[in-house]
């Protein structure tokens, strides 16, 4: 064993650490290159005795072999992505530009391979022959299908039309996330005094204060463009200009006539998609993407959103027509929607996020939610050493109680700090892989503590919690025989029932009471205060559902083109048109093009899905309804979501394992009664 492979073996691989965890305090950023070149390496070497193996190819010598391709190189991996995106530099930054036309080609060069693919045909075509489980068919016919459905089918010219395109695909969103991150770092809003800030919460305008002084060396106040800096100005600063810079900074990300401006990036990413969904015999890349999904036609998801837009409009348009009456002069303006939504709440539910903020500190807001699981799951979370990239992550070891049983590990990551992406997120560092048991992270970007107080959250920053939770238990809890199968690897739109359902417990008094207590007295919240708190959570619920379906429709608009997007294309009036039906709020300024930093759509998983947050309310109003009928803590209800949701993976179809919990195919009717819509 040369050097790099042990390198890689004992930082990546095998470390000596409590469960293989990854040793982040001795893994230093330079040896990256090396250890991805030769684990690249690797990964070709153990490629190339699969496709020349002279044995007759079967299940396990093919199939099974296919699926541990590549250990050392999924290793390196999870280090250095997730930490690209939570940890990240310039120098991770150039180096992932320069590492992805060479980790497109090698798999291009697995996927395209004529000889791996006459072996995957020949057992697939014979499976009848083998004695395979649930988990075995279910393997082989996702490894058939994915082939034919990255080109294996497509004569050479198209196969080398198909490589060049992905590689294009792969420079070209990698390069789109990179420059959202290197302007959101550069953006810095600073206040000299606190006249328009006195609402602002007290935790925001110390770590402000601070930042003025650590960044500048001067008095006053500096925000930058992290989620909770950009919903302190946009809800509670009362000048409107303030509100105005900070809307435009972000509304305008790569928008500018600079070297970040993703405009011509998001043309060619929506018109190479076009490209490929055409190769592979698709019409719109939407038709392609959406077949083995839930929804898995462009018109059921369209006719998906339509509803929920005839649904909640007359909604929507009622509380801008309320927000609208606040405003004593001029006309409502796009960064005033937050503003005058918070003060419509503390007018008429007497209550604002910021009164409530006392009684979530972050240490109450883990131990309730971590509980959550441990009550309905019978599971324990231990807090543990582990090494970490930055000292204010937590870690945990999770066990089932009886009988005793590791079940993986856990990471927390709060706080937003330089080199972070805006957002909230769950990342596998290490996926379930048989014995091998995962290794989760969870990444957010709460309030974070200042000289004078700790961290706390807004009920949004606990929800957001929840959501993400539900995504690490469905990583955690997996019992599948095969990774690809297991945890999060399911279709778009089932991957956010197990987040989504999380959130239900928040709009539950007996939950929020075990753990919502005041930082200061450790009061429990008062039952008239959380009665308010529950009363205004909804709101406003119909413009909140309108803005979700503007980023479905302007998705479903990208990928169901069946022409290219001319070079001559506004993308602004593109968006204006692709959201006509569902925009209820005054139009932006020019200039704002929300698509070149949209990174869910172009450099993330969710292109022709983003419908599917909406979607997954639908099945999480539903599964949670079980719950309501049965008890919010019930035990049998949880074992069975459990067994039937969070356990399962991929192992079989999603709606098969949404009926297998829930008794039947879901039924909006759920949602619009917790939404409160009364459908006429």
């Amino acid at each position: 064993m040369n050097t790099i492979q042990e390198k890689i073996k004992t930082l990546f691989l095998n470390p000596s650490t409590p469960y293989g965890a990854y040793p982040f305090d001795k893994i230093k950023q330079e040896v990256y290159g090396e250890v991805f070149t030769e684990a690249i390496r690797l990964y070709r070497a153990e490629f190339e005795a699969l496709i020349t193996n002279t044995d007759a190819p079967n299940f396990e010598n093919t199939i099974v072999a296919l699926e541990h391709l590549g250990a050392a190189l999924e290793a390196v991996e999870g280090a250095f992505y997730n930490l690209l995106h939570c940890h990240g530099n310039d120098f991770m930054m150039e180096l992932a530009e320069q590492l992805s036309p060479e980790l497109t080609r090698l798999s291009n060069d697995v996927s395209l391979s004529e000889a791996l693919f006459a072996r995957v045909k020949k057992v697939y075509d014979e499976r009848e022959k083998y004695d395979l489980d649930e988990a075995d068919r279910r393997l082989l016919d996702n490894c058939y299908k994915g082939f034919v459905r990255s080109g294996a089918l497509l004569n050479e010219e198209d196969k080398k039309r198909l490589r060049a395109l992905r590689e294009e695909l792969s420079r070209d969103t990698l390069t789109f996330g990179n420059n959202v991150i290197k302007e959101e770092n550069e953006f810095r809003l600073y206040v000299p005094s606190d006249e328009a800030l006195k609402l602002l919460p007290s935790a925001l305008l110390s770590k402000a204060r601070q930042r003025a002084q650590e960044e500048r060396g001067v008095e006053g106040y500096l925000f930058d463009l992290s989620f909770p800096s950009i919903q302190g100005i946009m809800k509670f600063c009362t000048s409107s200009e303030l509100r105005r810079e900070m809307f435009l900074a972000k509304a305008q990300l790569c928008c500018k006539e600079n070297e970040t401006n993703n405009t011509e990036i998001t043309r060619r990413i929506v018109n190479n998609r076009l490209k490929v969904a055409n190769l592979l015999g698709y019409p719109t890349y939407a038709d392609f993407a959406l077949e083995e999904r839930m929804l898995n036609t462009p018109q059921r998801v369209l006719d998906f959103l339509e509803h929920l837009r005839e649904a909640y409009i007359e909604q929507a348009r009622g509380e801008i027509s309320q927000i609208a009456k606040l405003k004593e002069e001029g006309e409502l303006e796009p960064w005033d929607i937050d503003f005058y939504f918070e003060r419509y709440k503390e007018q008429h539910y007497a209550i604002s996020q910021e009164e409530l903020r006392p009684y979530f500190p972050l240490e109450k807001v883990i131990k309730g939610v971590l509980g959550l699981a441990e009550k309905l799951y019978d599971i324990q979370f231990k807090s543990v050493q582990l090494p970490v990239y930055e000292p204010e992550v937590y870690s945990y070891e999770v066990w089932d109680r009886e009988p005793q049983r590791f079940i993986g590990l856990l990471y927390l990551d709060f706080f937003p700090r330089k080199g972070k992406r805006s957002g909230a997120w769950m990342n596998n560092l290490k996926e379930q892989n048989g014995e091998q048991r995962p290794h989760i992270l969870l990444v957010m970007n709460f309030t974070p503590p200042s000289e004078e107080l700790p961290s706390l959250l807004t009920p949004n920053e606990v929800n957001t919690f929840l959501h993400e939770f539900g995504h690490g238990l469905h990583g955690l809890l997996s019992q599948c025989k095969y990774t690809s199968l297991s945890g999060t690897n399911v279709v778009r739109d089932f991957v956010e029932l197990p987040s989504q359902i999380m959130e239900n417990w928040l709009r539950e008094p007996e939950f929020i009471q075990s753990f919502a207590r005041h930082y200061k007295t450790n009061e429990a919240m008062p039952v008239e205060l959380l009665k308010k708190m529950l009363e205004a959570e909804q709101y406003p619920v119909g413009y909140s559902t309108l803005r979700q379906l503007s980023f479905g429709f302007l998705d479903m608009a990208y990928h169901t083109r069946r022409e290219p997007l001319e070079v001559a294309c506004d993308l602004e009036a593109f968006e204006r048109d692709a959201t006509a039906l569902v925009r209820i709020t005054p139009p932006r300024p020019k200039g704002c093009i929300m698509s070149n930093s949209f990174g869910h759509l172009f450099s993330g998983g969710y292109a022709a899905g983003y419908y599917g947050y909406k979607w997954s309310e639908v099945l999480d109003a539903d599964a949670f309804s079980l719950f309501l009928e049965r008890g919010i803590f019930d035990r049998e209800t949880a074992r069975a979501f459990r067994k039937e949701i969070l356990e399962r993976g991929d192992t079989a179809k999603a709606m098969e394992l949404f009926v297998s919990f829930r008794g039947r195919e879901p039924q909006i009717e759920a949602l619009l009664k917790r939404d409160g819509i009364v459908v006429k």
